[in-house]
């Protein structure tokens, strides 16, 4: 079976469908492109004109996958961030994006709720073995550690 090249103005088309679905990076565009057989300068080209029509805006990306991820998935920063920058983002992006969607406040309480409900699933008797669980769990969640050792010592002593 030949694979069917697209022209230019047929994968624009495409790409335009493909990033009004939802949020896209320039990654994930770059991927779709090159699956769909279209290459060099006609690539470049395709992706220049989405970002210049605000099909593709990284910034924009970035705030929603911060978002999504922090409210929904319910992911630290150091998570959010690794995702992120393995999707070729920029710092700039990458910081801009977290200080809009997580706020303090909201990230203390989720930590809190996580912490909560994985708390309530461990069937650990000593303390300290408990502890390291739930900081282990946490921290593996992208919570930065000394934020997880301070609610733990919180949570202990309630």
């Amino acid at each position: 079976m030949t694979k069917k090249f697209l022209s230019q103005d047929e994968a624009l088309l495409k790409m335009q469908q493909y990033c009004a679905y939802q949020e896209r990076c320039q990654d994930e565009v770059r991927s779709k492109l090159i699956e769909l057989g279209v290459y060099g300068d006609a690539l470049e080209s395709v992706i220049a004109d989405l970002i210049t029509d605000n099909f593709l805006n990284e910034e924009r990306f970035a705030k929603v996958y911060a978002g999504g991820k922090f409210r929904i998935k319910h992911w630290g920063r150091i998570k959010i961030v690794q995702e992120l920058k393995s999707k070729k983002i920029s710092e700039y992006s990458i910081k801009k994006a977290l200080a809009s969607e997580i706020n303090e406040e909201d990230y203390r309480a989720t930590l809190l709720e996580v912490l909560n409900k994985k708390a309530k699933l461990l069937s650990e008797s000593n303390s300290f073995k408990k502890n390291h669980k739930l900081a282990a769990y946490l921290i593996g969640r992208g919570f930065e550690a000394e934020f997880v050792w301070d609610c733990l010592n919180k949570f202990s002593n309630d």
